[in-house]
C-alpha cells in the first residue's frame, strides 16, 4: 500500500444548479453547505436519508453540523424532508450563493460518518479523492482549488 498523500488544507466548491446549489456565505462571513446526504440500501440495510446543513468559519473550518434523519427512502415523508430543507435554508438569514473553500472534515451522527472524507489510493499512481459522505455523491480531485466535482 502506498504512503498516503497529504490532505489538502481546503477544497473549493463552486455554486452550481446541481449538488452545490445551496453553498455560499452568510452575512457575517461564515460559509455554509446545505445538502441531502444518504446512506444507501446495501447488504440488507434499509438505508437512510438526511438533510445536512454544515456551517464553516470564514477560513473553512467546520463550526457546526445540523443533520436531520428521515429514514429509508422507500418510506420517507418527502414533504417533511423538503420542509426541513427549506427551514434550514431560511435559518441562514441573508446569504449569498457563491464559491466556498472548506477543510476536509468527518463526524458521526445516527451511527453514520458524514463529511468530506478521503478515499486513499490503493495503488501507486492512483489519485487521492475526497468525497462528500454518506452517499459518495460529490468527489473532489486535484487541483483542490478548481471548484469542480465528479458525481
Amino acid at each position: 500500500m502506498p504512503d498516503h498523500p497529504e490532505l489538502p488544507a481546503l477544497i473549493a466548491v463552486d455554486h452550481d444548479d446541481y449538488h452545490a446549489e445551496h453553498v455560499g456565505r452568510l452575512a457575517d462571513g461564515r460559509q455554509f453547505f446545505l445538502t441531502t446526504p444518504f446512506a444507501g440500501a446495501l447488504q440488507g440495510a434499509a438505508g437512510n436519508e438526511f438533510v445536512a446543513l454544515y456551517l464553516f468559519d470564514a477560513a473553512g473550518a467546520l463550526l457546526e453540523a445540523r443533520i436531520d434523519e428521515f429514514g429509508p427512502r422507500a418510506g420517507m415523508d418527502r414533504e417533511a424532508r423538503n420542509r426541513v430543507y427549506e427551514q434550514r435554508l431560511a435559518e441562514l438569514g441573508e446569504i449569498e450563493f457563491d464559491r466556498i473553500e472548506i477543510a476536509p472534515f468527518s463526524l458521526t451522527r445516527f451511527g453514520v460518518e458524514f463529511g468530506l472524507i478521503p478515499n486513499w489510493p490503493e495503488d501507486e499512481g492512483e489519485p487521492l479523492s475526497i468525497s462528500l459522505q454518506p452517499g459518495d455523491y460529490m468527489a473532489f480531485f486535484e487541483p483542490w482549488d478548481s471548484g469542480d466535482y465528479d458525481t
